[in-house]
């Protein structure tokens, strides 16, 4: 008989060199984020502009596919502070998502707090920002997830690759700002500019000389990562002349299609390939307003910045030749917006849950308080004598103040929510007609949603019109979830649920609810933690359009939260 312990098996030593080298191309990043007050002048002020490590927008951070990040926050603001990785899963590592009062209490002035979290399975853009009071105006940053080494995009390599991330900027202190706001119970003060990589361009004034510009050569296709990282408002952007291939969205390989404008809402990334197929010269890429709430003030300005070629033939006056100027969308333009959103597909046939375990139907929407008794004048000063709110199924969100929702899950501290969150409306209404005046008062709570590991998940997120319609970008963390449709008017599931995309839907963060309108979304619940769901124009996540899943481990170390680190930040 042969002896065998000294053959092997060479598909054994393939596999396993394929993971050694699977491992092997994994890096860990370390970085220092330093937040502190930088003087920052823009539109002729200088501001002390609470920012990381000095710059704004703050660093780019660029990994692969599977490579871990370790990134020290140290807090040298008079402002507590935290960060979330927008987009990231997070899996098992709930402890490093960010939302204060949520997965962690905030990082003190003076303190400092390290996360740690491994990028599984993404690829794209995705993008940093504080989630503390409204301090991501000016804190924020790019996060590019560049495929595993060896391996390639699922398009031609592009020449150059631009972050271009659209900000909102405010000729004041934006904490100053929201805190008037939630002093008086008015809608706070709309942003005095809008930025393209921190600036507002030639359009504004004492900016021109600092106008972000774009170089490209004739002929060469560029990658450009548009993210919205504005505040409080979606925004249309295009670039004169050129047409737009969109490739990616939130960190998901999209189906490409052509377009010459595009819509993001705050949160929303979009990857696009441009080729300079135009005659050598400049064009504007310009950013404005989508505004959907009829009624409601916004900013109306465009911020621009120059795509540049590098090839133009220069005369001496070239210098003040004015660059092409696009026309954008009007500012109501929904038929734009619609298409657009309408217009995304995964590249190719996707695994969606067909089986349902949990599904839930969440009214999204604005409202307004009374005025509290004994109440001042000056304190309600929304529409007449009230005060703004917004709600999740009628239940305005309140953060904890003495532990996060993750700790009390964990610790199972009593007394800091609740897991009553109604899986429907508590009353049935015409979501989008003309809604009773009765219903205009959400109650007040902190209250999460329970869900087994492993559930299937729909939620269809309905819009109101309490108050005023509008589009909202509703952002779940710790997960990315399918679109499978969208549509105006109320959800009706027989008639509705016909134009359900279950073949190839979309892979997002991040959804647009249509103003007025109503989004179907699914996931499969496989990431325990405490994970937020909420709007994010952060005017309505202060007012409480918000609300908080509890997934629960599942079966094994895999399928487990790993255990808080031990400079988790206390309250």
């Amino acid at each position: 008989m042969e002896d065998s312990r000294n053959i092997i098996n060479p598909l054994c030593t393939f596999l396993f060199l394929g993971m050694f080298l699977h491992f092997a191309s994994a890096n860990t990043h370390y970085h220092d984020f330093v937040v502190q007050a930088t003087p920052v002048k823009r539109l002729c002020k200088t501001h002390n502009t609470i920012t990381v490590n000095g710059m704004y927008p703050g660093p780019t951070l660029e990994v692969n596919n599977g490579d871990t990040l370790v990134v020290k926050v140290i807090n040298r603001a008079r402002y507590n502070v935290t960060i979330h990785w927008h987009g990231v899963r997070q899996l098992r590592s709930a402890w490093a998502d960010g939302p204060e009062f949520v997965t962690q209490c905030p990082i003190r002035p003076g303190h400092s707090y390290t996360y740690r979290f491994t990028i599984q399975g993404q690829e794209g853009t995705l993008w940093w920002h504080a989630h503390s009071s409204w301090l991501r105006a000016t804190v924020y940053g790019a996060l590019i997830i560049h495929p595993r080494l060896g391996e390639s995009y699922p398009f031609p390599k592009p020449k150059r690759e631009t972050p271009l991330l659209l900000g909102e900027w405010w000729d004041a202190n934006p904490i100053d700002v929201v805190r008037q706001a939630t002093r008086t119970g008015a809608a706070p003060n709309v942003s005095n500019a809008y930025t393209i990589n921190g600036q507002p361009g030639d359009l504004y004034n004492c900016s021109k000389k600092d106008t972000i510009v774009v170089p490209v050569n004739s002929g060469e296709t560029n990658l450009l990562r548009v993210i919205n990282s504005a505040l409080n408002q979606q925004l249309f952007f295009k670039i004169a002349n050129h047409k737009l291939t969109v490739v990616g969205a939130d960190a998901s390989y999209v189906k490409p299609f052509t377009t010459s404008v595009l819509m993001l809402g705050p949160g929303q990334t979009t990857d696009v390939l441009i080729t300079a197929d135009q005659p050598p010269a400049k064009y504007y890429i310009a950013a404005r307003a989508y505004a959907s709430a009829q009624g409601a003030p916004f900013d109306n300005t465009t911020t621009t910045a120059i795509l540049e070629y590098e090839t133009a033939p220069c005369p001496a006056k070239c210098t003040s030749t004015k660059p092409v100027l696009p026309s954008l969308p009007a500012f109501n333009d929904t038929a734009t917006a619609t298409a657009f959103t309408k217009s995304f597909r995964s590249p190719r046939k996707v695994e969606v849950p067909t089986e349902i375990d949990e599904n839930l139907f969440i009214t999204v929407g604005l409202g307004l308080n009374n005025c509290p008794r004994g109440a001042r004048r000056r304190n309600c000063q929304g529409p007449n004598g009230t005060r703004f709110t917004a709600s999740m199924n009628n239940i305005s969100f309140v953060l904890p103040s003495n532990f996060s929702l993750l700790q009390a899950q964990q610790q199972g501290i009593p007394g800091v929510f609740t897991a009553d969150f109604p899986a429907n409306p508590p009353r049935k209404f015409d979501y989008t007609g003309n809604v009773s005046r009765s219903l205009w008062q959400p109650t007040r709570g902190t209250k999460v949603y329970r869900l087994k590991y492993g559930a299937r998940v729909q939620i269809v997120l309905q819009g109101t019109s309490i108050f005023t319609a509008e589009n909202h970008p509703i952002h779940l963390h710790g997960y990315d979830f399918y679109i499978l449709a969208e549509g105006f008017g109320n959800f009706n599931p027989k008639r509705d649920t016909t134009k359900f995309n279950l073949i190839d839907p979309p892979l997002r963060n991040t959804a647009s609810v249509p103003v007025g309108g109503w989004t179907v979304i699914r996931f499969v619940a496989d990431n325990p933690g405490v994970w937020l769901m909420h709007c994010h124009l952060d005017v309505h996540i202060t007012w409480g359009l918000a609300m908080a899943f509890v997934v629960e481990n599942g079966v094994g170390e895999l399928q487990t939260l790993e255990p808080p680190p031990v400079d988790l930040p206390i309250c």
